[in-house]
């Protein structure tokens, strides 16, 4: 007689393929969202954001591939957390896991942030929290049952999010070609359909490009998501380091293309053209295609969000998962896997508790905090390729391995680091903050930092 699955013996389930793992990840980037960040990159950029994104697309691109090597040097769930513990240090993997969390548990909210931003719309004289309560509902209940049933919701929201990106673009262009501006106006300095200017001109600051990037590191977020699904994916080793790489393309080409248009469409200043500079989406739609349009992409939008924070909320709770596993965080609690729906239900849960304080916080506030985390674990990856491969297993033995584990992560860090450079000054210090909390925790739960760092072993499931 089979022994019954048990809460505490119920694993992960390896379910998903290479292409469920990209539209997962296409879902979690929300390739629609160059719309809500256009505003607040141009400004940030001096009129340069498809340059910006092709800053961002670099460092992530580089980033990726080291993601890749600790894929199949370590393929759990736990991401940066559990290449910087097994490959640098249990302590130091900890933290990063812990300023991760600013990156994982905020980007549910920000999808929610942005649902209610085109729902109130539509509908102003709704109140928020109607549309907060209920979008973080209907969330964290796809969650429960599982990251196939994610992707399969994702995938038909994925393409017909492409289509309505081609449609706009197609918009755009055709009155760029009548010569019209989003003004209705030739303006003296506009820059050209066909040119190098939206990229670089006269006025060009790298520092400004750099400025725009680390902004845009929160539209590329989901790429490094996807390795919180090691434990779910199909030969994770292969599949998703292939994953992680052409997710980033497709959202970075789509990203490049459609700015470049929509960069020579607003080529001024963009508070001329936009009321709320840092919530852009609404308007753009009425500049562009009307009211109609307006109303029909912003209720799609709504859906692809949606997909963008179901994607976040399993990405989040699976990392839980992973350090409540360690015992570095409540084992009893956020270390379980329920016995039939096979989901970190306890932590899908909290993570959606998280989500309902979107109706207090701003959407710059949010995205600037995702970048504070995500710049975090992007640098340690890249730092602990050349631990692991380099400095561990003495890995540099011809160009080849040289180029694997010290060129191309140490050019990773590099791109990192510019943008750490143009972390805004009250995100860093918010930032740091949180890392101070996650350093008394740890010392809380070493003893003084007498004891080990709690990790996990297979015998302990």
């Amino acid at each position: 007689m089979s022994t019954p699955i048990t809460a505490q013996a119920a694993k992960l389930q390896r379910n998903l393929g290479l292409w469920h793992v990209i539209i997962i990840g296409l879902a979690y980037i929300q390739p629609m969202t160059l719309l809500d960040t256009f505003g607040m990159v141009s400004r940030d950029s001096g009129g340069h954001v498809p340059m910006s994104y092709i800053f961002a697309l670099i460092a992530i691109l580089l980033t990726s591939i080291s993601y890749g090597h600790m894929i199949r040097a370590y393929p759990s769930s736990g991401s940066a957390y559990t290449y910087t513990q097994k490959s640098i240090n249990p302590s130091m993997g900890f933290m990063v896991g812990w300023s991760s969390w600013l990156d994982y548990l905020l980007s549910p909210l920000v999808n929610i942030i942005l649902a209610v931003i085109y729902l109130e719309a539509l509908f102003p004289t709704v109140n928020h929290w109607v549309w907060v309560i209920g979008l973080t509902a209907f969330m964290t209940g796809i969650n429960l049952f599982g990251s196939k049933v994610v992707a399969y919701f994702n995938s038909w929201i994925v393409f017909v999010q492409l289509l309505v990106i081609a449609v706009f673009t197609y918009l755009v262009y055709s009155k760029l070609q009548m010569g019209t501006y989003a003004d209705s106006t030739l303006v003296e300095n506009a820059y050209e359909l066909w040119s190098l200017k939206p990229f670089w001109d006269d006025m060009t600051s790298v520092a400004a490009l750099i400025t725009g990037a680390t902004i845009l590191c929160f539209s590329f977020t989901g790429f490094d998501a996807l390795s919180t699904l090691a434990e779910e994916t199909k030969d994770a080793k292969n599949t998703l380091p292939k994953a992680m790489i052409l997710t980033t393309l497709i959202a970075g080409l789509v990203f490049i293309i459609s700015t470049y248009f929509m960069q020579t469409f607003f080529p001024s200043d963009p508070s001329i053209y936009f009321q709320l500079v840092d919530e852009t989406q609404p308007e753009i739609l009425m500049l562009v295609g009307g009211s109609l349009f307006q109303a029909i992409v912003l209720g799609f939008a709504i859906v692809t969000v949606m997909a963008s924070g179901i994607s976040a909320h399993a990405g989040v709770s699976r990392l839980m998962y992973v350090m409540g596993r360690d015992g570095v965080i409540g084992k009893n609690f956020f270390g379980k896997i329920h016995p039939k729906l096979f989901t970190p239900v306890n932590n899908i849960l909290v993570a959606g508790a998280v989500a309902l304080t979107a109706g207090f916080i701003s959407l710059e506030s949010v995205v600037n905090l995702i970048s504070f985390g995500a710049l975090t674990a992007f640098s340690f990856v890249n730092i602990s390729v050349i631990f692991r491969y380099a400095i561990r297993d003495k890995m540099v033995n011809n160009f080849k391995q040289i180029f694997n584990y010290v060129i191309v992560p140490i050019l990773g860090f590099a791109s990192v680091f510019l943008m750490w450079l143009k972390v805004d000054g009250l995100t860093f210090k918010v930032g740091l903050f949180w890392a101070a909390i996650g350093f008394v925790w740890l010392g809380i739960k070493t003893g003084g930092f007498k004891k080990p760092v709690p990790q996990y072993k297979e015998e302990d499931v």
